[in-house]
């Protein structure tokens, strides 16, 4: 059965995943209300929809590319991988102008709200617009594509781009001022979103493999990264308590804690090797525990504003 429009867009953009990125800008503007007393409604709705566009953006250009460099169509070919992408470009359902077309549209919206952004809260703000962009295209577009290099690059470029600068860059926008407090209180989400994306290679690392996008897994080979995806879990939960005891969060934001369960029932199933489709309940865990850690840590913040 044909797709409707709505259903084609849901599924180009990979819409499910925006709250990776909004939770992180809501995160950041209460830290800014809570510390500072400072709120303004206008900036964080251009915040938020700008984020939600580089994030989308972000979706359709890693697919744009994979499909180019035919890292998509080997994963495609193989019946035993689960592939991540969209499909519709690899189905020749949507064409590559089309779907370029609206890529770069997202892009347009998400820098028209960046330098909006930078008049009202400081021209310091650029520096985000510009190295998110960045980020976002090079990920897997040539020359860098350092999401193909497996030392890491693309790791800490996450860590980035979805925890520190969407929680500083939010806290900024409300404050005029950076802060070391905002960073740290942007590892823990921005970790485990981090092992988001680390999680999904598992999902097609074999073809990826084949057609030289040398991810960790790739590198690493399955057990050890299997490692490495947890000690990354360790570490997100370790940051969210150096946060409570360093008081950038209060006490009871040790309920966050709790996000961990739907990881560790994961975790609990696997064996040192598995088949591509025994991560896909690893791939769910990991969005909810990103999005439940933060949304926890953000109530948790606005309640003690009231208490």
């Amino acid at each position: 059965m044909a797709m409707s429009k709505w259903q084609l867009f849901l599924k180009a953009t990979r819409f499910y995943s925006l709250p990776v990125m909004l939770v992180p800008v809501v995160l950041g503007t209460a830290a800014a209300y809570v510390w500072e007393k400072e709120f303004h409604p206008v900036l964080f709705i251009l915040a938020f929809l700008g984020a939600g566009a580089a994030h989308l953006f972000s979706n359709m250009i890693n697919d744009l590319w994979d499909y180019r460099n035919g890292t998509d169509t080997a994963a495609q070919q193989n019946s035993d991988l689960v592939s991540t992408h969209s499909g519709l470009l690899t189905g020749g359902i949507v064409s590559e102008k089309a779907f370029a077309a609206l890529t770069w549209l997202f892009l347009a919206f998400a820098v028209v709200c960046g330098v909006l952004l930078c008049v009202f809260s400081g021209w310091e703000l650029l520096y985000f617009v510009v190295v998110g962009a960045l980020i976002a295209y090079f990920y897997v577009a040539p020359p860098l594509r350092f999401g193909y290099r497996g030392k890491g690059y693309s790791e800490v470029a996450i860590l980035f781009a979805f925890g520190i600068m969407p929680v500083a860059g939010s806290y900024f926008v409300q404050t005029g001022e950076f802060s070391l407090r905002s960073v740290l209180l942007s590892l823990p989400v921005g970790i485990l979103t981090t092992l988001l994306l680390f999680n999904h290679h598992f999902l097609h690392w074999q073809s990826d493999r084949e057609v030289g996008k040398r991810t960790l897994v790739v590198v690493w080979g399955e057990q050890k990264a299997l490692v490495l995806s947890r000690v990354m879990t360790l570490m997100a939960y370790v940051l969210l308590l150096v946060c409570i005891f360093a008081g950038v969060l209060p006490f009871y934001a040790v309920v966050a804690l709790l996000s961990v369960l739907p990881l560790y029932r994961v975790y609990r199933g696997l064996a040192a090797q598995n088949p591509s489709v025994a991560y896909l309940p690893l791939m769910g865990a990991s969005l909810k525990a990103s999005m439940w850690c933060g949304i926890i840590m953000s109530v948790a913040l606005l309640l003690e504003s009231l208490i």
